[in-house]
């Protein structure tokens, strides 16, 4: 596997205004795409998605070129593309970046897409308090549609193609791809059950395909270079390409990195940051926005059998193990949006947890109970931990609350609001019977605010 000698999806980060059409468009934008409309088939574009194996930029890891096989519009019905930008999970950035600096790269991985697939409307649905990256993006779009780029004959081929933005209201929920497309159509952002899933009954009722911003903005190139080539910057087989990696927290140098698949956690801390701030012990990293469980630098992977997919990491620090959405999962944590919040030694771990815990209380949507009251619930307990009212038995409680969430919701959020909390007792456990002793010390509670640095971070 050959790692790339050139950044891809950020390649146009640095060039003056590279917002604008007229610049974007000297560094290389849209030549992807009206080539791909031009000269080759909806079919071979799709085989070259499905060869890089990108795996969904937004969390759950789902590999795009299968999702997009799942189409099988019937007679009557239209196909959308619905791209979610709503990047409302906390210590996550990534997305906005593609849309502030290179719109048009989002834009021109919309129009080889839809063509793909038979789309002709492509909505960008954006997180409501964007409104800058609103802005860019539908400055971009009147930018491409006027150069001929969407409409009706879009580089001249008979097949339309239009994109429009959708605001959100500020929902977290709506980062699931159905209450996503709830809101889209008007309705109250909530989850619906599956199946039927969106590439079957999707918005409008009809066949819709849900990706990622980063998932999108990567097509162009995997469409110029080839899914195999593309697929092979990765250091890790079934996981391809190369990745936007986020970072905040006690770095010295936080912000956005592009790195092939499977770099580790110690070279993002160490190498791509810059290493911890003050140089300071690294205590935790959680690896891909709040709800992915933590990271313990202190801990080794166990993977003593030769089957194990873990095993050629037996007994290395987690912290050691390739970044993927399969060996990360193996870890018993997720690559999720591949956002790391970092955390030094000065951090609390109970007052982190009551944080997130905070954060998941205010954004459930309430349509299941476990959720609805079990986000209060932990909550309240950690409350009680926090400020020296716990009793030694409020630690199992936890546990207990958050094993009887995960998988008894109609999506996911339960389980992205037990799994972080579970890891963080499991790994830290010393700290929460301490708090169940004595509470937590002012200097390191937040009780005015739910703003904190992990918060903070979204």
């Amino acid at each position: 596997m050959s790692e790339p000698s050139r950044p891809l999806l950020t390649s146009r980060y640095g060039i003056s205004e590279s917002w604008k059409l007229a610049n974007a468009e000297q560094a290389g934008a849209y030549q992807v795409a009206r080539k791909a409309l031009t000269t080759r088939q909806p079919a071979e574009l799709k085989e070259e998605v499905k060869k890089a194996n990108i795996r969904g930029r937004g969390g759950a890891g789902f590999p795009a070129g299968v999702k997009w096989g799942f189409l099988n519009p019937q007679e009557g019905e239209r196909v959308y593309l619905v791209i979610n930008a709503d990047e409302s999970e906390p210590g996550t950035f990534k997305d906005r970046s593609i849309m502030d600096l290179d719109p048009h790269r989002l834009i021109e991985g919309a129009i080889i897409s839809c063509y793909a697939i038979g789309a002709p409307i492509a909505y960008i649905y954006v997180r409501g308090e964007l409104a800058f990256s609103i802005n860019r993006l539908e400055e971009a779009i009147a930018e491409a549609r006027n150069a001929g780029y969407l409409g009706e004959r879009p580089f001249g081929i008979d097949h339309p193609i239009e994109v429009y933005v959708h605001s959100g209201a500020g929902a977290y929920i709506c980062g699931e791809e159905t209450a996503l497309l709830n809101s889209l159509e008007g309705r109250r952002g909530e989850p619906r059950l599956k199946p039927p899933f969106p590439a079957v009954k999707g918005v409008f009722g009809m066949p819709t395909i849900v990706n990622n911003v980063e998932t999108i903005a990567a097509v162009p190139d995997i469409v110029e270079m080839g899914g195999d080539a593309w697929a092979s910057l990765s250091r890790l087989p079934g996981d391809g390409g190369v990745r936007i990696y986020g970072i905040s927290g006690h770095v010295k140098n936080p912000g956005l990195f592009e790195a092939p698949v499977g770099i580790t956690m110690r070279e993002l801390v160490y190498d791509y940051a810059g290493g911890m701030l003050g140089d300071r012990p690294l205590k935790a990293a959680i690896p891909g926005g709040s709800s992915t469980p933590v990271l313990d630098p202190r801990r080794k992977v166990d993977a003593p059998n030769a089957d194990h997919p873990l095993h050629k990491w037996h007994g290395m620090s987690e912290i050691d193990v390739p970044m993927g959405v399969d060996t990360y999962r193996a870890l018993g944590t997720m690559l999720g949006t591949c956002c790391a919040i970092v955390m030094d030694d000065t951090v609390n771990m109970v007052e982190a947890c009551r944080n997130l815990m905070r954060f998941y209380k205010h954004e459930s949507c309430g349509q299941c109970t476990p959720c609805r009251e079990g986000t209060g619930w932990l909550v309240d307990v950690l409350d009680n931990l926090v400020r020296g009212r716990g009793k030694p038995e409020d630690v199992d409680l936890l546990v207990n609350i958050g094993n009887n969430m995960m998988g008894n919701t109609i999506c996911a959020f339960a389980d992205g609001t037990a799994m972080p909390l579970l890891g963080l007792v499991q790994k830290f456990e010393e700290e929460f019977i301490e708090a169940a002793k004595k509470g937590v010390p002012d200097g390191v509670r937040h009780d005015d605010s739910v703003r904190s640095m992990i918060e903070g971070a979204a």
